[in-house]
């Protein structure tokens, strides 16, 4: 057969087409994104009473929400002794339980909107690359058992067979709170959910500008018309554009890609993944991949750094299977069907950030780990907005850009942080 360029996910599921609404002159809050956390704040708004409108440039869940693996993970993107170097047991410790709660958060919705996305707590293994890798598991695994009251468990090389069929790796960490899903259908489903409450969304309605106006709140400039909002959330990761100038300059937009194979004899899909888990390599450089739930290999990784273009998808799907086959050899014979790209959102400190800046509400750069992470902070300023009080811990920390004000913007400095990474992981 030959490879798609398109989105394995959206092969499974009919994205909905939102209800035909007239454009309303005045919401209390005013939304840009239809992903995970722009749908999963207008279903808690809309819940909580407010008049919501969702404005999506494209159609819903078109960027990362459902282009990602479909992991959704325990932690942050930096391990906890970084975190708690750099912020302290206390502030770490309210981070890593939000981590916990989004899993669990994720789990609820989708049994109370009944969800059908897949969802299943199979655990994730990180695998370790070079010894020393699995030395900083062990450290790693007794601090946030010691700090944060949560359990990991660690896999020796000679016992890692029992968790994976890639001979290449020294060692393993399994946290079995974490789960998969398939994106596509959890996004679709959060909108059905959102449109339930009465939240208002609109597709193909790019917002071009938002002025202040001072206590009456904000005035949208949209593609479908001119509204009036109370309060705006800026919900677009690695999307978000020149409209919010002072949130683009804080975020990097990166590339990631996956390639998908085709459906795998039940015996061949036993062997590389016995446990189905959520699997990810110790490297900066890093590869994720698992399983999908009808026994394809979806294997992913930041092939390229530039956001996704027809060029880097297929130099990308290049590389990946590359690399597929360095990691499971027993791939050799089996068709790549699918190949996609998306782009993330990081953040200069590599951390997520939400709460308001120039007073816009936002929510960004969870780095990979936003399927959780996502559902949970959209939720968290739906509550702030309604309630007045923000229970969200990354409120706190720091939210810097570049140093010396080097960034408007546009990434011109990807190729050197590619190679930079590059150059980390052969040296660690």
């Amino acid at each position: 057969m030959t490879t798609k360029e398109k989105t394995f996910w959206l092969d499974t599921v009919d994205i909905p087409t939102p209800a035909l609404r007239e454009f309303p002159q005045r919401v209390d809050v005013a939304i840009l994104g239809a992903g995970f956390t722009g749908l999963s704040a207008a279903r808690s708004l809309a819940r909580g009473g407010a008049s919501v409108a969702v404005f999506e440039s494209q159609t819903i869940g078109w960027g990362a929400s459902s282009r990602n693996g479909g992991m959704v993970l325990t932690g942050l993107k930096l391990p906890a002794v970084t975190l708690i170097s750099r912020y302290g047991k206390e502030a770490t410790a309210r981070m890593y339980a939000a981590s916990l709660e989004s899993i669990d958060l994720v789990e609820k919705l989708v049994r109370e909107e009944n969800i059908a996305c897949d969802f299943a707590r199979c655990g994730h293994l990180e695998v370790a690359c070079k010894p020393k890798h699995f030395d900083d598991f062990r450290r790693s695994a007794e601090a946030i058992a010691r700090d944060f009251g949560h359990q990991q468990r660690l896999i020796p090389k000679d016992q890692l067979q029992s968790e994976t069929g890639s001979t290449i790796y020294h060692g393993g960490l399994v946290d079995a709170s974490s789960a998969g899903v398939n994106p596509a259908r959890y996004v679709a489903g959060l909108a059905r959910a959102a449109e339930r409450a009465g939240a208002a969304i609109f597709e193909h309605s790019r917002v071009d500008e938002i002025q202040r106006e001072g206590a009456q709140g904000w005035k949208i400039a949209a593609a479908r018309g001119t509204l009036r909002a109370q309060n705006v959330l800026v919900a677009t990761s690695g999307y978000t554009s020149r409209v919010t100038p002072a949130l683009q300059k804080k975020i990097i937009p990166i590339g990631s890609y996956i390639i998908v194979t085709e459906v795998l004899p039940e015996k061949l899909a036993a062997e590389l993944s016995p446990r189905n888990r959520m699997i990810y390599d110790s490297k900066n450089y890093l590869y994720y991949y698992r399983l999908t739930p009808d026994r394809r290999m979806l294997f992913g990784g930041r092939a390229a750094f530039f956001p996704e273009t027809s060029s880097t998808i297929r130099r990308s799907a290049e590389i990946l299977h590359r690399g597929m086959l360095t990691v499971y050899p027993q791939l050799r014979d089996a068709k790549i069907e699918y190949v996609w790209g998306g782009t993330l959102d990081f953040a200069f400190d590599i951390m997520p950030h939400a709460g308001q800046l120039d007073g816009l509400h936002f929510s960004l750069g969870y780095a990979g780990h936003g399927v959780g992470m996502s559902t949970y902070l959209g939720d968290k300023i739906a509550h702030s907005i309604l309630s007045g009080r923000d229970e969200n811990p990354f409120a706190a920390i720091p939210f810097s850009g570049a140093p010396l004000g080097l960034y408007n913007g546009r990434p011109w400095f990807l190729p050197a942080a590619g190679l930079w990474y590059r150059l980390l992981d052969w040296l660690t």
